[in-house]
């Protein structure tokens, strides 16, 4: 092997590309998802800016415990996603790499993911296992529920216990908000997210909350997103927040009304995705909100 192919492999012919294309190395967009919701709860905790060893391992963590969750999801999903337009061509689907290669490179990230619990306080400790159950039930919730977005928010939700606690020391009012907000937003923006293999899930019998919603598909995204502004306007509440909190909040509904509109009328796969990822401004305003809510 010569030439460009081998400076993008191992020395045991793996290649760099497919573990890359693995863990969604080039789309961060799960990992900012995942992320945000850590961030609001650190900062509230904090009532600030939280400690700089917090926010480094909160991240690292984020990126971690993503790329781990979707190589989970990848070793569950093989079958299926060679039945998919979307995802046949995935490292696992395709046979570009082992299953073998797959579990060392997750058990390797989950080592690494747990070395950061040493830097925590013990309560953090207690509650990590949880994360990692909910990270590897969730592939197989697709086979048992009409909604398997809700274990996925519950496994994301699951960073803001864990963010708070790292900061508290307990867990509060507050904290059970954001958990709520976060299961509900990942609800939404999932769903919207499994609009662009409604036909193919269908066909292989993947369950879905797109497909279980059908044609009305806006009306369980609206309930989401309502449900998520509940939650945040009550952890706003408890924790006391100024006006540019709730302004920030308003922004981020108008946000959802229009994507709520924009569901009425027939999705093509692109529309879908870009969708989707359009809420990672979302997240960051309310990350702003948050941080002006509580000196403004």
């Amino acid at each position: 092997m010569s030439g460009p192919v081998a400076s993008s492999s191992t020395s045991s012919g793996i290649s760099w590309s497919a573990l890359a294309r693995l863990i969604r190395l080039p789309n961060q967009t799960g990992t900012y998802l995942l992320l945000l919701p850590t961030l609001w709860s650190l900062v509230l905790a904090a009532r600030g800016i939280p400690p700089p060893h917090l926010l480094v391992i909160f991240i690292g963590g984020s990126f971690l415990m993503r790329s781990a969750g979707v190589i989970m999801n990848d070793l569950a999903d093989e079958t299926f996603d060679r039945q998919v337009a979307r995802t046949k061509t995935r490292p696992l689907a395709s046979g570009e790499l082992s299953r073998r290669h797959a579990l060392i490179l997750l058990s390797l990230l989950l080592v690494v993911a747990a070395s950061l619990l040493f830097f925590l306080l013990p309560i953090v400790t207690w509650l990590a296992p949880v994360a990692a159950f909910l990270a590897a039930l969730y592939p197989y919730s697709k086979r048992w529920i009409h909604i398997p977005q809700a274990m996925l928010g519950i496994a994301f939700g699951w960073g803001t216990i864990m963010a708070w606690a790292a900061v508290r020391g307990q867990l509060e009012s507050s904290a059970w908000c954001l958990f709520g907000a976060t299961a509900a937003w990942a609800i939404a923006y999932d769903t919207i997210y499994a609009i662009q293999d409604q036909e193919d899930d269908r066909r292989v019998g993947v369950k879905s909350a797109a497909l279980y919603f059908g044609d009305s598909v806006h009306h369980g995204v609206g309930l989401a997103f309502s449900i998520m502004l509940v939650c945040l306007i009550a952890a706003g509440w408890f924790a006391q927040l100024r006006w540019p909190y709730y302004a920030a909040l308003l922004g981020v509904s108008v946000f959802f009304i229009l994507q709520v509109m924009r569901l009425r009328r027939p999705m093509t796969p692109t529309h879908a995705f870009a969708m989707f990822r359009a809420h990672v401004w979302a997240g960051a305003a309310i990350l702003l909100g948050l941080l002006v809510g509580l000196v403004g």
